[in-house]
């Protein structure tokens, strides 16, 4: 018999102008700001708890994302509220290789994403069923973020969400135009390492009527540190035309994105070689084959030695080959289209429905010195190619009798998704050849190639049942989920064959009660399944055939969490709130295990190896002060430790007992923003404490506390939106730091290559405009 453990935890308040909303906001439905920070006693709140949820939930609007550096990803808005663990490397929390989320213990991989409802997949680097939030909208047309640190919204359109959903909501675009028939809004950026960023939109129409908007934003920068850049090109298209009682919408998003790498390192390389280590890049070229050539002359990379002459003693404090790539890159092109209707068929019947479509080509470079290429050069460029065709339908009818509003909803996906690792040859010992910026082509070998295609099949049914001061929802999900490989190519090394994830019946049970005085009583559980994925690099099909045999031989079993959840939220007055607690039981951990360094990419074992148990407690708070002041505090504490010992081809490791991996047991927000008709500032604070990166604990980086400003002025001279300029600085004070943890994978003990240092002090500039 499964166990309710009832935990009582510390409070989740709204950093507002003037007042805390008391309404749940809908993400497919977002309101925005006047503009982005209107101003001092006009601006509305920008951090919304979930009154009458049965769950912890809590919503960031536009204003908070406005007040941060332009162009940073809303992954970095959200790291303030409780029991999320966000990292990334670089200032705006966008680089894709190094960006993570957690929440109560639970990796992004059993986190679901959605935006307006389309569904993100995992968003994971891999890329292998959905995209990442930062290529599917820009970040000034989001109107809404929505965070559920428990398993989520029952309809979310997602079969990973074991652990937390966060859905997105782009915003309406007669929230735009106000009494106006055209809306201009501009911005342009520069700040640290040459950034720059121009973002451009225009909405047109009515505010209730047909409306619409098109935008454009281009950024380009420096890396912080080594030889590169990073650089992004999108633009976004929405449209909503009404016909009568129905709403018809649309949306187009294109993205073309590109990140050269920094270098993953490790305790011992940072040490030695200091955080600003990084890959050679184009202007190191013969450092980069001097390093090669020694790695061959030592028989460290297995390449046959071309030039003895090079010796056997690496330069500087370089001890081994893979101290440095040549150059490293991620390139991505996205493409998503949905069009979608809603409205009211009756008095009490009403419906949603909205078909998407997504494709993506990407590839990821890596400048391998494990392989020669056919010129002779000792190196070669070893990638990663994604090719995505998705295309799906999720809708529901939602049906009000009594004191009941009764949901059924469900979803279908196709998801056909190309995979491949190519080679590409090197010219000569003088030029490259190759631009780490540019899709390779003419490959001269192919490690693997493969054909995945996951069908989804979820449906759901929920009731609200309005008892007046008691709220009770009641209801259950369940999916379908059939996974099959197949070979593109020979002479692949991968497993091929099917797995099936299908959980018909997964439980849904909350309630809320007003106790008065502003006051919210919830309690919920959640019975959530995560299904299976399918690629080449992380999923159960990234193994040997053999490999791939034993596991649907022994019948691998897909991971599920049930979560118990109850707090107490607060609406009173200048002071807002809310206090919860979680138990979470975690089964049937899936744990992949990579059998070489990264960049060799050696096949991987898949196994379950047991349960993780988690509870925790999540305070945040919120208190309006005087003449436009306002203080924001947020902590959280989570116990998530693993209750079995793995069993490995080297014997048992000894992990239970052990905390989670990247699950940092304390986490703390402090805040102090002002807001006025003309300038407005926030100095926040964010603490992490340690985090462990091996399965048993003897390896960890340090806690650490990060201090971001923004200072800025609004200048009204009778135009739509006041002129603004905004400074922002991120690391304020120029700390050294570990940001993300785990970017090639989790071992079980010792030190590994797997940490990425985090970005120093940056400064920006924004000017902003709207007409």
């Amino acid at each position: 018999m499964r166990r309710l453990s009832i935990l009582l935890a510390g409070c989740a308040f709204a950093v507002a102008h003037p007042a805390f909303a008391a309404e749940d906001a809908t993400p497919d439905a977002a309101p925005a700001p006047d503009a982005a920070g209107a101003a001092g006693e006009t601006a509305p709140a920008i951090v919304v708890y979930g009154t009458g949820q049965t769950r912890q939930t809590q919503e960031l609007h536009a204003a908070d994302l406005a007040v941060l550096a332009a162009g940073t990803s809303p992954l970095k808005a959200i790291e303030k509220l409780p029991s999320v663990n966000f990292q990334s490397a670089d200032a705006f929390g966008s680089y894709e290789w190094s960006t993570r989320v957690t929440i109560r213990g639970f990796n992004q991989n059993q986190l679901g994403f959605t935006l307006d409802g389309i569904p993100l997949g995992n968003m994971s680097y891999g890329n292998m069923n959905g995209l990442h939030i930062s290529r599917a909208i820009s970040t000034e047309n989001i109107g809404v973020t929505s965070v559920s640190q428990g398993a989520g919204a029952i309809g979310a359109q997602s079969t990973s969400n074991l652990g937390g959903t966060l859905e997105f909501g782009s915003i309406d675009p007669g929230d735009l135009l106000h009494d106006h028939h055209v809306a201009i809004d501009a911005s342009g950026s520069y700040g640290s390492s040459e950034t720059w960023r121009g973002f451009g939109r225009v909405a047109v129409g009515t505010r209730d009527g047909v409306r619409g908007f098109a935008s454009l934003h281009y950024q380009t920068g420096n890396k912080w540190k080594g030889d590169g850049q990073q650089r992004q090109l999108m633009t976004n298209v929405k449209f909503i035309a009404p016909a009568g009682a129905i709403n018809f919408e649309g949306w187009y998003s294109y993205s073309d994105r590109v990140e050269q790498d920094y270098q993953d390192m490790s305790l011992e390389m940072i040490k030695r070689l200091g955080s600003n280590w990084d890959n050679f890049g184009p202007h190191q070229y013969a450092t980069a084959l001097q390093v090669a050539d020694v790695g061959a002359n030592t028989g460290y990379t297995g390449v046959t030695p071309t030039n003895p002459g090079a010796g056997t003693t690496y330069p500087g404090k370089i001890t081994s080959a893979d101290d440095a790539y040549y150059d490293a890159a991620g390139l991505r092109r996205d493409w998503v289209y949905a069009f979608g209707a809603s409205g009211p068929l009756s008095d009490r019947l009403s419906f949603s429905l909205k078909g998407y479509y997504h494709h993506n080509r990407g590839q990821g470079l890596w400048g391998t010195p494990y392989l020669a290429s056919p010129s002779g050069v000792p190196m070669s460029v070893r990638t990663t190619e994604y090719n995505i065709q998705r295309e799906g339908v999720f809708g529901n009818f939602v049906y009000t009798v009594a004191h009941n509003k009764i949901t059924v909803g469900g979803w279908f996906e196709n998801n056909d998704f190309d995979q491949a690792r190519r080679f590409y040859g090197l010219t000569s010992r003088t030029e490259p050849g190759i631009d780490f910026h540019h899709f390779l082509v003419n490959p001269f070998a192919t490690q693997w190639d493969m054909a995945y295609n996951t069908k989804t099949y979820q449906y759901y049914v929920s009731d609200d049942i309005d008892l007046g001061a008691l709220k009770i929802n009641v209801g259950w999900k369940g999916f379908d989920v059939e996974n099959s490989a197949a070979k593109r190519a020979a002479q692949s090394n991968l497993a091929t064959g099917a797995l099936k994830a299908r959980d018909w019946f997964q439980p849904h049970a909350g309630l809320t009660y007003k106790l008065g005085g502003g006051a919210e009583a919830f309690a919920g559980f959640t019975q959530s399944t995560r299904a299976f994925t399918a690629d080449g690099t992380s999923s159960p099909f990234s193994t040997t055939q053999a490999g791939f045999n034993q596991i649907a031989a022994n019948g691998l079993k897909p991971e599920e969490s049930d979560t118990y959840e109850t707090g107490l939220r607060l609406n009173r007055g200048k002071f807002n709130g809310v206090l919860g607690g979680y138990w979470v039981n975690f089964r049937n951990r899936l744990l992949t295990i990579p059998t070489s360094v990264g960049i060799v990419g050696s096949a991987n074992l898949v196994q379950n190896v047991g349960n993780v148990r988690s509870y925790g407690i999540e305070a945040v708070g919120n208190y309006k002060l005087p003449y436009g002041f306002a203080l924001f505090a947020s902590y959280s504490y989570n116990n998530s430790t693993y209750r079995d010992n793995v069993v490995t081809a080297k014997g048992i490791a000894p992990t239970a007992g052990k905390t989670v991996v990247d699950a940092p047991k304390h986490l703390a927000r402090g805040e102090l923003s002002y807001d006025s008709k003309s300038f407005y500032g926030r100095v926040a604070v964010n603490y992490m404490s340690r985090r462990y990166f091996t399965y048993l604990n003897d390896q960890s980086v340090p806690g650490r506390a990060l201090v971001d400003a923004t200072l800025g002025y609004r200048l009204d001279v009778g135009q739509r939106v006041p002129l603004e300029i905004q400074v922002n600085a991120t690391n304020l004070f120029d700390k050294g730091y570990v940001a993300t943890i785990g970017s090639n994978g989790f071992g079980f003990s010792g030190d590994a290559q797997t940490l990425l240092p985090g970005a120093p002090r940056q400064v920006f500039v924004s000017l902003k405009a709207g007409f």
